[in-house]
């Protein structure tokens, strides 16, 4: 059965940072693509970035520079590290399974709520 279990979620500052953590089992985490996708009200979900199994990144044009997307393969972990951080950040940032080794799949986890004041 496969989990995603989010955390490290909160109310920050803008300006200041934040690190989500996505806890995968029931995978090989090492074969899986993960992506953090986040929605704010009243809008459509996002994907904010997403991280493939051998490492590579992509983001989401208004998060370049300011936020980055890791993995710890031996911690079965995925990282989003949100700095500078903006009103506009506010959201619930859900983790994504997008792809295990050669089959798409879209596992979410239960979201972890970010809100940014001014």
């Amino acid at each position: 059965q496969v989990q995603l279990v989010e955390s490290g979620g909160g109310l920050v500052q803008s300006g200041g940072s934040l690190r989500l953590s996505c806890a995968v089992s029931g995978v090989i985490f090492s074969l899986a693509s993960m992506g953090w996708y986040r929605q704010a009200p009243g809008k459509e979900r996002e994907v904010v970035a997403e991280i493939t199994r051998a490492g590579s990144t992509t983001y989401e044009d208004s998060v370049k520079g300011r936020f980055t997307i890791s993995r710890d393969n031996a911690k079965n972990t995925v990282y989003l590290q949100m700095n500078s951080l903006k009103p506009e950040d506010t959201a619930v940032y859900y983790c994504v399974l997008l792809q295990y080794a050669s089959s798409r799949l879209n596992y979410w986890g239960q979201g972890t709520q970010v809100t940014v004041s001014s």
